[in-house]
């Protein structure tokens, strides 16, 4: 029986002992050379860095792109049930079999030892791209964007660089200049980078000096674009076009500003992408546990008749931001009587709870916390809770696992039935997606 993908991906974890490693190493670039360097043979590029937003915007400019008819490779991580997610070659998640063939290639190829996880994983993209016909391709980093595994694509079409905010400051570092100068490494003399509105003025300031030191055209929006949110979606407009739009499939205010940034790039293309595919792509744009509502499956099965369960990946200040104001646009949707804010949290040892929870802190009327399964990271329940008790949080418990955590939620007394969300990491996510799928108890 032929190795699956993930057993040799387990290989490359556990023989290099790390799934990242950010110096863009000899042995990366030997493998990529013994390969083919199929990063040189890939259709058009659009290379994505950023905090928040980066697989939002990756997914709009998906959408986008195949409702105009184009056929589009995306890499994206990390993936939320399986590994596969990561790569769609023309359209189509990466198949078992191709995927297990080109990490066979990968590891032969490879000085043993020498290769991390991410440089593996995206090298296979690589290849898988290289051998498939395409128009574009979308490669959003890993993280960072100097150092990043996908930084060895020398010429892209356009590159984008979503909202920055504090994140993986292991590797990134604390200020947010230092992060800018990061995700600008992305950048290419002569070729266009569009970059979302930036709240810290430091890091635009810095993504300007980066652009202005490499000849590279920089957009930002508000200034080369804007958005102007309204009652039957939103108005687009630059300097050569003005879009009425339906809202984005995707909810939340801040998926304006991404669905913005994407459709700011597509003014790169040849020829201009029209207006329906831009809206056919609004509408149909899909990626999850970005406040996505669960409406069926085992754990919806276990809260109470007319409660709501939500999911988001989100785990930083940024993310919290926006979670609060989503939190306060469904109080107002609600009107006289606001729906009772339960959260379920489980979260990373690497991230930093208090100002992921902060923003939207004082709205929660209980919370629960989880380990992230499977994470030797994973904060332990009684530790996060902690961490919300600091912040005067009310009723705070611990469970085991989510399902643990949702029945407690359930028992719990409540004139108006509650709005249930689970958050803190993708890593959560991805296991709450896989366990809401299997059958019903």
């Amino acid at each position: 029986m032929p190795e699956s993908a993930h057993a040799i991906l387990e290989r490359f974890r556990t023989q290099y002992g790390q799934d990242i490693d950010l110096t863009l190493r000899p042995a990366y670039a030997d493998l990529l050379a013994k390969l083919g360097n199929p990063q040189n043979r890939l259709p058009p590029v659009f290379h994505v860095a950023g905090t928040n937003g980066k697989g939002s915007t990756c997914a709009f400019l998906r959408a986008m792109l195949e409702a105009e008819g184009y056929k589009v490779h995306v890499y994206t991580s990390p993936h939320l049930v399986t590994f596969h997610e990561r790569i769609r070659v023309a359209g189509e998640l990466i198949g078992e079999e191709e995927l297990a063939k080109i990490l066979s290639e990968c590891e032969s190829a490879a000085t043993p030892n020498s290769v991390s996880y991410f440089e593996a994983a995206t090298a296979a993209a690589f290849v898988a791209f290289s051998r498939h016909p395409a128009d574009f391709t979308i490669l959003e980093t890993g993280l960072g964007g100097r150092l990043d595994a996908t930084n060895v694509v020398t010429r892209s079409l356009a590159t984008i660089i979503t909202r920055l905010s504090y994140d993986h400051r292991d590797y990134l570092g604390d200020t947010i200049d230092g992060i800018a100068r990061e995700k600008a490494g992305i950048m290419r003399p002569s070729v266009p980078c569009y970059a979302a509105a930036q709240p810290e003025s430091l890091a635009l300031r810095t993504l300007r000096e980066e652009a202005s030191r490499l000849h590279a055209p920089l957009s930002v929006g508000g200034e080369a674009w804007k958005i102007t949110p309204h009652s039957e979606g939103f108005t687009f407009t630059d300097a050569t076009r003005a879009y009425n739009l339906p809202p984005p499939a995707l909810l939340g205010q801040h998926q304006y500003q991404n669905a913005g940034l994407a459709i700011a790039a597509l003014a790169s293309l040849p020829r201009p992408l029209s207006q329906a595919a831009i809206a056919k792509g609004l509408r149909n744009v899909e990626w999850p546990a970005r406040l996505q509502r669960l409406t069926s499956g085992k754990l919806v099965s276990l809260i109470p008749p007319n409660a709501e369960l939500w999911l988001d990946g989100g785990h930083n200040d940024s993310a919290g931001e926006v979670l609060a104001a989503q939190i306060a646009l469904w109080r107002q949707e609600d009107g006289e009587h606001p729906k009772p804010l339960s959260i379920i949290l489980g979260m990373l040892t690497t991230k930093r709870p208090a100002e992921f929870l902060s923003p939207f802190a004082p709205s929660i009327t209980q919370l629960r916390t989880v380990p992230v399964p499977h994470e030797p990271l994973s904060f332990t329940p009684s530790a996060l809770a902690d961490e919300a008790h600091k912040l005067g949080i009310p009723s705070v418990g611990i469970a085991e696992n989510v399902e643990e955590a949702l029945r407690d939620l359930a028992q719990q007394p409540s004139s108006v039935p509650p709005r249930i969300l689970i958050c803190g990491s993708l890593y959560l996510a991805g296991t709450v997606l896989a366990e809401n799928l299997a059958s019903s108890v």
